[in-house]
């Protein structure tokens, strides 16, 4: 049981700046939190790494994280994280885990075209995993996987302030527009926590309107949640959580990208490895 007199502390994983998407909900449900976000840069993108080697990776990086900054709750803010080492995690560490997965659910119960389309990594439409939750859950909708080769780069790379063509994101989302007979696509999935990144754009580009559905704000419900369980009362507090944010590849980050992170009311911390998950916490 957590100490409850004190702040609730959320720690954030994701192989770069996507899980700001879910931090964002987050801070909307639980202002009061604390919270260290590690971006494992230097490892992105996951969905390239062996598994093997991935669930290593972010054993060393939770571990060294949860022994100097005793979280409540550890957010894997990355669709790859979760479907590869979520199970993993759990069983290694007794704090809880909220992990990231393609709301496939949601996006069968709004169509009304029936056409529903999963936008994600090559890795994560490829897994099982994916898979089953569209033979579980897609009641009856047809689901196109849409592998996007780029899209989570793309993503990273505007954020950090650079700049990204049009013609290299419609390129990216194009697959997921599938037109059949009188029915349209009228639901994609964001199925990596990088795309939201870009939903502006992705509005912009798509040939039709449809909706962009965001796991974020049902992931924020779970870590309120979590926390209720674990004796926090969450969303009162009047004061705004502290934020840090670690890079694991240690870059000092342009600009645009400072004022981001400052949006997200997070500070720099100093670099960390995999193997040194304490010093975000120092």
């Amino acid at each position: 049981m957590s100490d409850s007199k004190r702040a609730a502390r959320l720690l954030f994983l994701d192989s770069g700046l996507g899980g700001l998407t879910v931090l964002r909900a987050a801070r909307a449900a639980i202002p009061e939190a604390e919270v260290l976000f590690i971006a494992d840069d230097a490892a992105f993108p996951y969905g390239s790494k062996p598994e093997g080697e991935l669930v290593e990776r972010l054993l060393d990086l939770v571990g060294g994280a949860l022994a100097a900054f005793e979280p409540d709750c550890v957010v894997l803010a990355c669709n790859t994280a979760s479907t590869v080492a979520l199970s993993a995690l759990r069983a290694a560490f007794s704090v809880p885990f909220v992990g990231t997965v393609p709301a496939i659910k949601p996006a069968a119960a709004i169509t009304r075209s029936g056409l529903v389309s999963v936008l994600a990594t090559p890795g994560t439409v490829a897994r099982e995993y994916t898979h089953t939750l569209i033979e579980k859950y897609a009641l009856g909708a047809r689901v196109a996987l849409v592998g996007a080769a780029n899209l989570a780069e793309l993503a990273e790379d505007y954020a950090s302030g650079e700049t990204v063509s049009d013609a290299a994101i419609a390129r990216e989302i194009a697959p997921c527009f599938v037109e059949d007979a009188d029915a349209r696509t009228d639901v994609v999935v964001l199925g990596c926590t990088h795309y939201p990144l870009l939903l502006e754009r992705l509005d912009a580009l798509s040939p039709w309107p449809v909706t962009w559905l965001d796991p974020a704000p049902a992931i924020a419900r779970r870590i309120a949640n979590v926390l209720s369980e674990r004796g926090h009362i969450v969303g009162v507090g009047a004061k705004r959580g502290h934020g840090t944010i670690a890079f694991t590849s240690g870059r000092t980050p342009l600009p645009s990208l400072l004022a981001l992170l400052q949006a997200h009311q997070l500070s720099i911390a100093a670099k960390i490895d995999a193997k040194d998950g304490a010093a975000a916490a120092a």
